[in-house]
């Protein structure tokens, strides 16, 4: 039998993949954030605008695109289709580019801390607009 979910479990599903992988990110760069503790301060307004960037300028729309997408789906649709092919490749690519960095030593520590913190934070906002959406949908 195949499983197949509605459109509002769909919008669960994505929040929640969007916060697991966003809460993961978050252990990595508070694990690296640790290990560096030189100028924090100025490493928090850093994080700050990666976040900023990253949520407006690419998580927010890919969130609009999606919710549109997954309210214009059939009613029973696989689990994995809250992501259409290039979310899945996009997706695919970033945590291989994400694990290649920090295995090849490719970026200093400092801002895998502060890339890595904002990044997450941006994830994880997105998630909750997702699981907002799936909330608000009944």
């Amino acid at each position: 039998m195949r499983w197949r979910v509605s459109r509002r479990t769909l919008l669960l599903i994505a929040g929640l993949v969007w916060i697991i992988a966003g809460a993961n990110i978050l252990r990595i760069g508070i694990i690296t954030w640790v290990d560096d503790q030189r100028e924090w301060l100025f490493k928090t307004g850093e994080a700050i605008v990666v976040f900023l960037l990253f949520f407006s300028l690419i998580f927010r729309r890919l969130y609009n695109k999606h919710t549109e997408r997954i309210g214009q789906k059939a009613d029973r649709n696989c689990p994995f289709s809250f992501f259409d092919v290039k979310g899945w490749l996009i997706m695919g690519f970033m945590i291989t580019l994400g694990i290649l960095v920090r295995k090849l030593h490719l970026l200093p520590t400092s801002f895998i801390a502060v890339f890595y913190t904002g990044l997450s934070s941006a994830l994880i906002l997105t998630g909750i607009l997702f699981l907002v959406q799936w909330q608000k949908t009944k």
